[in-house]
C-alpha cells in the first residue's frame, strides 16, 4: 500500500523563543549585536530578534542562513568546502536565491529529523557560529 502522507516534526514557537534568548545571551557575553532567526523545517520564519545596534543588512542574512540550514540540512559553513574545488558548482550555486555559504546557520534536529534551523548574523563568522551553538545546546539538553 502506498503511503499518502507523512508526519513531520516542527519546531514550536516556544522552543524557538528560548533558542533566540540563548543566542542573545551568548552575543552579550561576546560583546556583539546580532540578528537571530529561527525557521521551521520548511524554512518559514518562526521567531526573530534584532538586538539594538545590530546591522540592518544582517537581518536578511540571518534569515537566509536559517533558511539554508533547513533547506539543505547542513550547517552553512560546510558549503564552501563542498563547492570550492568544483568551479561550475561554485560559480553557479551562488546564484541560488537565499543560499548562504559562510558560517552562522545550522539545522535543528531532533531524533535525526530536521525540525527547523537557526541563523545568526552581525558578528564575525566565529561569533555568529558560537551564538548558534549556544542555542543548539538547549535542544541537545532537552
Amino acid at each position: 500500500m502506498m503511503n499518502k502522507y507523512r508526519v513531520k516534526k516542527s519546531i514550536t514557537n516556544e522552543l524557538a523563543a528560548q533558542m533566540v534568548e540563548c543566542s542573545l545571551t551568548k552575543a552579550n557575553e561576546l560583546g556583539v549585536q546580532i540578528n537571530v532567526a529561527i525557521v521551521d523545517e520548511s524554512g518559514h520564519l518562526v521567531h526573530f530578534s534584532r538586538m539594538d545596534g545590530a546591522p540592518i543588512l544582517s537581518i536578511d542574512i540571518s534569515i537566509n542562513k536559517a533558511y539554508t540550514g533547513a533547506a539543505f540540512g547542513i550547517p552553512t559553513h560546510e558549503w564552501h568546502p563542498l563547492i570550492s574545488q568544483e568551479p561550475a558548482l561554485r560559480e553557479g550555486i551562488v546564484h541560488t536565491s537565499r543560499l548562504v555559504t559562510f558560517g552562522g546557520g545550522y539545522p535543528i534536529t531532533v531524533e535525526g529529523e530536521i525540525i527547523g534551523a537557526i541563523g545568526v548574523s552581525g558578528g564575525s563568522t566565529e561569533q555568529d557560529m558560537a551564538c548558534c551553538v549556544a542555542a543548539l545546546e538547549l535542544v541537545e539538553s532537552t
